[in-house]
């Protein structure tokens, strides 16, 4: 089954990554069936969240459902078996030297996906996906013959990519594709009406390479959930405190200014965004970040399911709509990115961020994308 529309991820809720109010294991599970009956019928998961958690409540909660009524995605690249984890870095990926030879990267992939199958209560993922990879693992053909290994041995139906977890990678990405387009059937990349910087740039390259996109961060950190409002107070330890002074205030501003083409195709907010990521060439999926915001008389995050869940089939937005939204939303310039880029001195790449290399500034090149990549 491949991916539909609209997609559940396991990060929702709080449980295995910190923002809002953190779902009990019953409300986790109680949503992912929820997420299931309502309609949802993709669900992506990663093996290092949670050490194996959300894998492992993943499965148990669908576990009653046939396994061909959902597209069951899996992201593999953080080594949570031997790595040591680095605080809020997390776990290290499982290229990283020092853990193991490239020669062994097969056979760790083989292992990761084995196991991570055997949490969901699964023979097999519809999709597989390299998570967060550094640059080994965008430019590695050892890496790239390990996974294409895994749907020789009929682990995974299909292959793609999925970068972060900050925003960025452009290039990387651009080059990956140009590298193993051939095996990449899917990428997901941060995109949503206020963030389409970069990852619109990226979009050109899969058309050409015939690689379909899901969207995450649709939600904008909570800001189309229309719940999250000036003022607002994130608890400790909330990811989204990273972001930018007055980014809630300026985003409820935008927010507002898009309402009335909500209003007029009666959609709500997170309707209105995901159907702006759906008309983007080559995006063909969405999958918001559901969050129960932390303080009383929010939305309840069931809600939230039932809005993604209950997406209009025909994607009412207009042509003028898209070109009212894109000049509200553009945000071209406003982050530091990851990955390569001109700002990383040195010849040691660290796990996000590493040097430029002549072939990635013709990539920009050949995507008119400048001379000059210092992001």
């Amino acid at each position: 089954m491949n991916l539909t529309r609209t997609a559940f991820g396991t990060w929702n809720g709080g449980r295995f990554m910190h923002f809002g109010e953190q779902l009990d294991e019953t409300q986790f599970l109680d949503l992912i069936r929820h997420s299931y009956e309502q309609g949802i019928r993709t669900f992506v998961s990663s093996d290092v969240y949670g050490a194996g958690r959300a894998d492992s409540m993943l499965g148990e909660a669908l576990k009653d459902a046939p396994r061909d009524s959902y597209c069951l995605v899996g992201l593999l690249g953080h080594d949570f078996y031997g790595g040591v984890r680095a605080g809020a870095k997390g776990y290290p990926r499982f290229t990283e030297p020092g853990l193991r030879e490239p020669s062994d990267y097969s056979s760790y992939l083989k292992m990761a996906c084995e196991k991570s199958l055997e949490r969901c209560q699964a023979s097999h993922f519809d999709l597989v996906m390299l998570h967060n990879p550094d640059v080994t693992g965008y430019t590695s053909e050892t890496v790239w013959d390990g996974l294409r290994e895994l749907k020789q041995l009929g682990l995974t139906q299909r292959l793609g990519l999925a970068p972060g977890p900050a925003n960025g990678f452009t290039l990387d990405i651009i080059d990956c594709f140009e590298k193993f387009g051939a095996d990449i059937d899917w990428a997901m990349l941060i995109l949503n009406p206020f963030e389409p910087w970069p990852g619109t740039l990226a979009l050109p390259a899969a058309k050409k390479h015939d690689i379909d996109v899901i969207a995450r961060v649709v939600d904008y950190g909570g800001i189309f959930h229309d719940d999250v409002k000036p003022g607002h107070h994130f608890r400790d330890g909330d990811h989204r405190t990273y972001r930018g002074p007055d980014w809630i205030e300026h985003g409820c501003e935008k927010l507002e200014k898009l309402r009335p083409i909500a209003e007029k195709h009666g959609l709500t907010m997170l309707q209105l965004a995901s159907f702006w990521d759906l008309a983007q060439d080559s995006v063909k999926s969405v999958v918001p970040t559901l969050v129960q915001e932390a303080y009383e008389g929010a939305k309840p995050i069931n809600d939230k399911v039932a809005e993604l869940a209950g997406l209009p089939e025909t994607n009412p937005l207009t042509p003028e709509d898209i070109a009212f939204i894109n000049s509200i939303g553009d945000n071209t310039g406003c982050m530091k990115l990851k990955g390569a880029s001109e700002r990383h001195i040195g010849t040691d790449p660290r796990p996000d961020e590493w040097a430029i290399r002549d072939e990635l500034l013709a990539v920009a090149g050949r995507w008119n994308l400048g001379n000059s990549w210092a992001w």
